[in-house]
Protein backbone atom coordinates (compact mmCIF):
# COMPACT_ATOMS: atom_id res chain seq x y z
CA UNK A 1 0.00 0.00 0.00
CA UNK A 2 1.68 3.33 -1.06
CA UNK A 3 2.12 5.59 2.26
CA UNK A 4 0.64 9.14 1.80
CA UNK A 5 4.64 11.14 1.26
CA UNK A 6 4.33 12.80 -2.18
CA UNK A 7 0.70 14.68 -0.10
CA UNK A 8 3.21 15.63 2.99
CA UNK A 9 4.58 18.86 3.26
CA UNK A 10 4.31 22.60 2.99
CA UNK A 11 2.59 22.93 -0.56
CA UNK A 12 -0.24 24.61 -1.38
CA UNK A 13 -3.46 23.45 -1.50
CA UNK A 14 -6.67 24.80 -1.93
CA UNK A 15 -8.53 26.28 1.28
CA UNK A 16 -10.56 23.68 2.96
CA UNK A 17 -13.60 26.11 3.62
CA UNK A 18 -13.43 26.80 -0.59
CA UNK A 19 -14.37 22.80 -0.62
CA UNK A 20 -16.71 23.08 1.76
CA UNK A 21 -18.53 25.91 0.11
CA UNK A 22 -18.62 24.12 -2.95
CA UNK A 23 -19.94 20.87 -1.89
CA UNK A 24 -22.82 22.27 -0.02
CA UNK A 25 -23.54 23.65 -3.37
CA UNK A 26 -24.15 20.55 -5.92
CA UNK A 27 -27.41 19.71 -6.54
CA UNK A 28 -27.37 15.94 -6.17
CA UNK A 29 -25.27 16.01 -2.92
CA UNK A 30 -27.82 18.51 -1.62
CA UNK A 31 -30.94 16.02 -2.98
CA UNK A 32 -29.37 13.65 -1.27
CA UNK A 33 -29.11 15.56 2.16
CA UNK A 34 -25.21 14.53 2.10
CA UNK A 35 -22.70 16.70 4.44
CA UNK A 36 -19.29 17.03 4.69
CA UNK A 37 -18.31 15.34 8.31
CA UNK A 38 -14.76 15.50 8.08
CA UNK A 39 -12.53 17.15 5.76
CA UNK A 40 -8.87 17.49 6.04
CA UNK A 41 -5.92 17.76 3.76
CA UNK A 42 -6.02 14.67 1.49
CA UNK A 43 -8.60 12.75 2.99
CA UNK A 44 -13.33 13.28 3.33
CA UNK A 45 -15.31 11.98 4.80
CA UNK A 46 -18.97 12.35 3.86
CA UNK A 47 -22.68 10.99 5.77
CA UNK A 48 -25.74 10.32 4.12
CA UNK A 49 -28.27 9.97 5.99
CA UNK A 50 -30.82 6.76 4.99
CA UNK A 51 -33.80 7.80 3.79
CA UNK A 52 -36.90 6.25 1.75
CA UNK A 53 -35.92 8.20 -1.55
CA UNK A 54 -32.07 6.17 -1.52
CA UNK A 55 -33.80 2.66 -1.28
CA UNK A 56 -32.96 0.13 -4.48
CA UNK A 57 -35.88 -1.96 -3.42
CA UNK A 58 -39.02 -0.96 -1.74
CA UNK A 59 -39.34 -5.11 -0.60
CA UNK A 60 -36.51 -4.99 1.10
CA UNK A 61 -35.65 -1.20 1.81
CA UNK A 62 -31.99 -1.88 0.82
CA UNK A 63 -29.93 1.67 -0.63
CA UNK A 64 -29.50 1.78 -4.35
CA UNK A 65 -25.83 0.80 -5.28
CA UNK A 66 -26.16 4.42 -7.30
CA UNK A 67 -26.25 6.01 -4.53
CA UNK A 68 -23.11 4.50 -2.57
CA UNK A 69 -21.24 4.97 -6.05
CA UNK A 70 -22.51 8.73 -5.77
CA UNK A 71 -21.24 9.12 -3.00
CA UNK A 72 -17.66 7.29 -3.10
CA UNK A 73 -16.90 9.51 -6.31
CA UNK A 74 -18.17 12.52 -4.76
CA UNK A 75 -16.09 11.93 -1.65
CA UNK A 76 -13.01 10.88 -3.61
CA UNK A 77 -13.19 14.01 -5.64
CA UNK A 78 -13.43 16.33 -2.58
CA UNK A 79 -10.36 14.53 -1.36
CA UNK A 80 -8.54 15.53 -4.44
CA UNK A 81 -9.48 18.79 -4.39
CA UNK A 82 -8.12 19.25 -0.83
CA UNK A 83 -4.66 18.12 -2.47
CA UNK A 84 -4.13 20.40 -5.49
CA UNK A 85 -2.81 23.76 -5.29
CA UNK A 86 -5.86 25.74 -7.40
CA UNK A 87 -9.28 25.45 -7.97
CA UNK A 88 -9.51 23.68 -11.38
CA UNK A 89 -11.29 21.08 -13.41
CA UNK A 90 -10.81 17.74 -12.34
CA UNK A 91 -12.27 14.73 -13.93
CA UNK A 92 -13.28 10.90 -12.90
CA UNK A 93 -10.79 8.88 -14.90
CA UNK A 94 -11.89 5.21 -13.15
CA UNK A 95 -14.02 4.33 -10.75
CA UNK A 96 -13.87 0.79 -9.45
CA UNK A 97 -16.22 0.45 -6.76
CA UNK A 98 -16.43 -3.24 -5.07
CA UNK A 99 -19.89 -4.07 -3.21
CA UNK A 100 -19.28 -5.79 0.11
CA UNK A 101 -22.83 -6.19 1.45
CA UNK A 102 -26.10 -4.64 1.19
CA UNK A 103 -26.49 -1.17 3.19
CA UNK A 104 -28.59 -2.06 6.01
CA UNK A 105 -32.29 -0.01 6.00
CA UNK A 106 -32.46 2.45 8.32
CA UNK A 107 -28.73 3.30 8.83
CA UNK A 108 -26.76 6.42 7.63
CA UNK A 109 -23.83 5.76 5.05
CA UNK A 110 -20.07 7.11 5.68
CA UNK A 111 -18.21 7.48 2.98
CA UNK A 112 -14.15 8.07 3.30
CA UNK A 113 -11.79 8.85 0.36
CA UNK A 114 -7.87 8.81 0.42
CA UNK A 115 -5.97 10.32 -1.86
CA UNK A 116 -2.98 9.07 -1.53
CA UNK A 117 -0.71 9.77 -4.19
CA UNK A 118 -0.69 12.63 -7.02
CA UNK A 119 1.13 13.12 -9.79
CA UNK A 120 1.87 15.88 -12.65
CA UNK A 121 -1.69 15.24 -14.23
CA UNK A 122 -3.61 12.09 -12.24
CA UNK A 123 -4.91 11.90 -8.62
CA UNK A 124 -5.08 8.11 -7.16
CA UNK A 125 -8.07 7.83 -4.59
CA UNK A 126 -8.95 5.02 -2.43
CA UNK A 127 -12.08 4.57 -0.27
CA UNK A 128 -15.11 2.74 1.94
CA UNK A 129 -18.30 3.45 2.66
CA UNK A 130 -19.45 1.84 5.68
CA UNK A 131 -22.41 2.05 8.17
CA UNK A 132 -21.89 2.01 11.93
CA UNK A 133 -17.92 1.20 13.39
CA UNK A 134 -17.43 -1.88 11.36
CA UNK A 135 -19.70 -2.78 8.41
CA UNK A 136 -17.85 -2.03 5.61
CA UNK A 137 -20.91 -2.20 2.70
CA UNK A 138 -17.94 -0.78 -0.34
CA UNK A 139 -14.78 0.02 -0.87
CA UNK A 140 -13.47 1.91 -3.83
CA UNK A 141 -10.55 2.59 -6.17
CA UNK A 142 -10.70 6.05 -8.14
CA UNK A 143 -7.88 8.02 -10.32
CA UNK A 144 -9.11 11.70 -11.13
CA UNK A 145 -7.67 13.48 -13.99
CA UNK A 146 -6.63 17.38 -13.52
CA UNK A 147 -6.53 20.01 -15.90
CA UNK A 148 -3.27 19.70 -17.86
CA UNK A 149 -2.02 23.07 -16.95
CA UNK A 150 -2.50 22.68 -13.17
CA UNK A 151 0.64 21.31 -11.44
Amino acid sequence: MPDKAPLDGDGPAIALEIIQQFAAEIPFLKALSTRIVDLERGVCRLSLPWQDDIVGDPSTGIVHGGVITTLLDSASGMAVFSVIPRVMQIATLDLRIDYLRSAAPGSDIIAEADCYRLSKNVAFVRGRAFQGTDREVASSMATFMLESSAL
